[in-house]
């Protein structure tokens, strides 16, 4: 029997609001894009306004049964999310924020990490003390300026009368979900994004809340990515256009449906990501952690699995920042005049349009010149917000084409980087799913799989897997499907890309440089920036 449900796809730029029918397969019936602002502030802030998401799911919802006269909303019976991870939202008890969000990129408590965990004896920048039974509890640990604990003590010490009003820790979908139900709750994949989640008993721990002075009343409740949590309130329902009391379940992470909406579901399949941000994600059964690279195995939507993640901030940035200032630059200079960049949808299909037309006559290597995407820091396989974007090798034969084609081959060059690491502790695989807008360019396609030497897969919509990932938890919550690795038959592959010998020859001698880059302008970048 064919079921109707909205997937809300909350990213870092914006929402993509799907409508999907369910049955033998996951069809798309509408979409539509609303962006909203990432506020950048001085000393390394980023912020967004959680009333902004909400308008955006709002008109959204309105824009995608305007679309279509197939769906009404009185025939939706489930509403689910993938969403960015390990932001923070404080709210009141009426669900109102006492700060405005903060982004997974936000990096300004570099003093609450220093005195919280990067003080006396330690390994990876952590405190021996903690480090342990971090890792013991949570398979992970708070060393990283961005992780959300070290946000919580920064408004705890700045803020200490916003502070006083905090009744619960949300991530940025369960915030939504509080919204439209009332209930403040938090899926595993997002309680292990607080490195606070004792990931072998399935529930936070009191130890450490302890250990990282967080007052522990202030956690949501735990519950499964398919758990239905409510049902849409009267008021949430008038706002959004939608029935109330429509089923609203928990869904998951971007890292957590990602993977899930590509089909990358079986044990030891490895997806590659790129939107705004990039990841390569790999399933794995067990907790792997990687301190020195800041990598992980987080917890994923799958029951008794995980996902190996390893985080680039910046990927599709990094084509934005292309459209702003090389291929549409600010004096007006314009290598073909011709508007390809009118909206952030734009991005992923004009621009990758007018990128590959451009790019694609360019040899391979981009004639020596290395970009590094670091573009606001790194995670890892280093850790270093002061690290940079920079342009490497340039000379008088260097043009636009080759500056824009290093970018895309920049970004590989760090996918690589990724696969590279994890291989260390597990073996991704040699066929890989390649999602996101990214991939809708066959060029970057091509590109990835050579510089990467493994053979790339691209599925339908590969920038709407998210949604799709959402989807499949439905599918489940609503019992159409018995459990998420059924997703792997439903997520079939559209094109396939296989690398280019002589392309990987030139790949190899360039990327064995980009990975001396960072070491060997570390002390640069810490003068500039630091």
């Amino acid at each position: 029997m064919k079921k109707y449900v909205i997937s809300y796809d909350i990213g870092t730029t914006g929402v993509k609001t799907c409508v999907f029918e369910i049955e033998n397969e996951i069809k798309l019936i509408s979409a539509a894009m609303q962006g909203y602002q990432l506020y950048v502030l001085p000393g390394g802030g980023a912020e967004q306004d959680p009333d902004e998401w909400w308008d955006a799911l709002c008109n959204t919802t309105a824009k995608v049964f305007s679309q279509t006269e197939l769906v009404k909303p009185e025939q939706i019976e489930g509403i689910s999310f993938c969403s960015q991870m390990q932001g923070l939202v404080l709210v009141d008890k009426d669900c109102k924020p006492v700060h405005r969000a903060f982004s997974y990129m936000d990096q300004r408590a570099t003093k609450q990490i220093k005195e919280g965990m990067a003080y006396g004896p330690q390994i990876a920048g952590a405190n021996i003390a903690k480090l342990l039974p971090s890792l013991l509890i949570t398979g992970a640990v708070s060393c990283s300026v961005k992780d959300p604990v070290w946000k919580y003590h920064w408004v705890k010490d700045n803020e200490p009368g916003n502070f006083k009003r905090v009744h619960k820790w949300l991530d940025v979908k369960e915030y939504l979900i509080a919204r439209m139900t009332g209930k403040f709750v938090m899926t595993k994949d997002s309680a292990f994004g607080t490195l606070l989640y004792d990931y072998k008993q399935q529930c936070f721990s009191k130890k450490m809340c302890d250990i990282l002075g967080v007052d522990f009343n202030h956690l949501p409740d735990i519950i499964d990515s398919t758990d239905k949590v409510g049902g849409l309130t009267k008021q949430a329902a008038e706002e959004l256009g939608l029935v109330e009391g429509t089923a609203v379940f928990g869904g998951g992470g971007d890292a957590s449906l990602i993977g899930v909406g590509a089909g990358a579901v079986g044990m030891g399949d490895t997806h590659i990501y790129q939107g705004t941000s990039g990841w390569v994600g790999t399933v794995v059964d067990k907790s792997i952690v990687d301190t020195s690279a800041m990598i992980a195995a987080i917890v994923g939507a799958q029951k008794n699995k995980f996902v190996y993640f390893a985080e680039l901030e910046t990927a599709g940035k990094c084509l934005e920042w292309v459209k702003d200032h090389l291929a549409l630059d600010e004096i007006g200079i314009y290598l073909e005049k011709k508007h390809v960049a009118e909206s952030k949808e734009a991005v992923y299909t004009s621009l990758y349009d007018y990128l590959s037309k451009i790019i694609s006559e360019t040899p391979a290597g981009s004639t020596g010149v290395i970009f590094t995407p670091w573009l606001h820091g790194n995670r890892c396989p280093f850790e270093d917000p002061n690290s940079r974007g920079m342009f490497f090798n340039i000379s008088l034969d260097t043009g636009k084409t080759e500056l824009i084609r290093s970018v895309i081959e920049g970004v590989c060059f760090h996918m690589r980087w990724f696969l590279e690491t994890q291989d260390k502790k597990t073996k991704t695989s040699d066929v890989v799913r390649f999602v996101g807008g990214g991939a809708l360019s066959d060029v970057t396609c091509q590109i990835l799989a050579d510089v990467t030497g493994r053979t790339i897969e691209t599925v339908e919509s590969p920038q709407n897997v998210g949604a799709v990932g959402a989807a499949v938890i439905m599918a489940v919550g609503l019992g159409v499907i018995n459990e998420v690795e059924e997703a792997k038959k439903l997520v079939k592959a559209t094109k396939t890309f296989k690398p280019d010998s002589a392309n990987k020859a030139v790949y190899d001698k360039n990327f064995e440089v980009y990975k001396t880059l960072y070491a060997n302008n570390k002390k640069a970048f810490k003068a500039l920036n630091g």
